[in-house]
This record gives structure tokens, C-alpha cells and sequence, in this order.
């Protein structure tokens, strides 16, 4: 079975992400157990006033990803999610990290009646989970930021075919950010906090 590629399709911000993004934490975070130490919202639909693909990006904290992986199987199966054979994240350019250490597992929900979702599942204190919280809070307290960086996604959007290249041509920008937010998190004291 083939599938289409997914288009990047993003729309503006929706004031209802913020409290979904809750419920579905909320949600997963029963479904997957005492495995799973915190499910968190991040990505683009956690920012306020940010454009985004209307799709949750959601991350689980755990402490052993083959073992999340077996456990969270099943559950996820059952919620509608697929396990994507996808088992890193891209190392932000300019880093001298062995990809393993950027090592996650990644389910993606779509084609169903119920919100999609791009759910992460990433070792506990991993620099991979940091950067995704580091990202997201940046832009929480630099809202001068957003329109930017909405400006480029929907720019990018209207010229790949797919998803895949959307996500590999942000990429690169999305370092840059970090490099940013680097300084910040070094200046305030910023560290990962276990919210929503």
C-alpha cells in the first residue's frame, strides 16, 4: 500500500490549541502509564499567536525508549496512532553530538476523527527533549518573534510538495533559533520545566 505525501498545509493560530493540547496530554498520559513521566505540548500549536500545520505536537518523557516502545504499542494501536520507522531527530548544525544521543521514538496520528497528532517520545534529560521545550518557551517569551517566523513557515508551505521536505528545509532556521534561545536560556537561568 502506497500512500500520498502529506502537504504542508499551515493556518493561522487557533485560540482552542492551548486547552486541546492540555486535554490530549491529559489523554495520553492515561492511555501510556506510569512509563510515560510527563507528556507535554510543544511545537508550533503551543505558541501563542503562532501560525502552525494543524496538527499537536506532542512529547513523552521516558527513561527507556525500547521499553516505551513495546509498552506504548498497543495504546497507541488502539488510539489510532502508527509507529514511524523515523528514530532520531536532526542534530542542529554546528554540534559536535553523536546522532544517538538524539535518539526518540516517533508516532503520528492522522486519517481518523480525532485530532492528529505528532507524538515524540524522547529520553528523559536528552538533549533532543530540552531543545523542543528550549524552542517552544523562547518563543512563549518573545512573542516580537512569531510573526517571523509564522511569515516563513507559511512562505515555505506554499512552495514543497510534502511535509518531509518541509520539515528538512526548516530545519536549518530552526537552528538558528536555538542558537538564540541558547544565549537566553544561558542568561535567565532558563531550564526545562515539567508543564504543559
Amino acid at each position: 500500500m502506497t500512500t500520498e505525501p502529506e502537504l504542508p498545509v499551515v493556518v493561522p493560530y487557533d485560540t482552542a490549541w492551548p486547552e486541546r493540547g492540555r486535554e490530549l496530554c491529559a489523554e495520553l498520559g492515561a492511555a501510556l502509564g506510569p512509563l510515560a513521566l510527563l507528556v507535554q505540548h510543544i511545537g508550533s500549536t503551543s505558541i501563542p499567536g503562532m501560525a502552525a500545520k494543524p496538527v499537536y505536537d506532542l512529547q513523552v518523557r521516558v527513561t527507556d525508549l525500547d521499553e516505551a516502545e513495546t509498552a506504548f504499542a498497543g495504546p497507541l494501536a488502539d488510539l489510532g496512532f502508527r509507529l514511524s520507522p523515523y528514530r532520531r531527530d536532526h542534530v542542529p548544525a554546528g554540534l559536535d553530538d553523536h546522532p544517538s544521543r538524539w535518539a526518540k521514538r516517533f508516532w503520528s496520528r492522522r486519517g481518523t476523527s480525532a485530532d492528529p497528532v505528532n507524538l515524540h517520545v524522547r529520553l528523559d534529560g536528552s538533549p533532543n527533549e530540552r531543545l523542543a521545550l528550549l524552542f517552544r518557551d523562547w518563543f512563549r517569551t518573545h512573542p516580537e518573534a512569531v510573526p517571523a517566523y509564522a511569515h516563513f513557515k507559511y512562505a515555505l508551505a506554499s512552495r514543497v510538495a510534502d511535509t518531509g521536505t518541509y520539515a528538512d528545509v526548516k530545519d536549518p532556521v530552526v537552528d538558528l533559533v536555538v542558537a538564540v534561545a541558547e544565549a537566553w536560556a544561558a542568561e535567565t537561568g532558563w531550564t526545562p520545566e515539567p508543564t504543559v
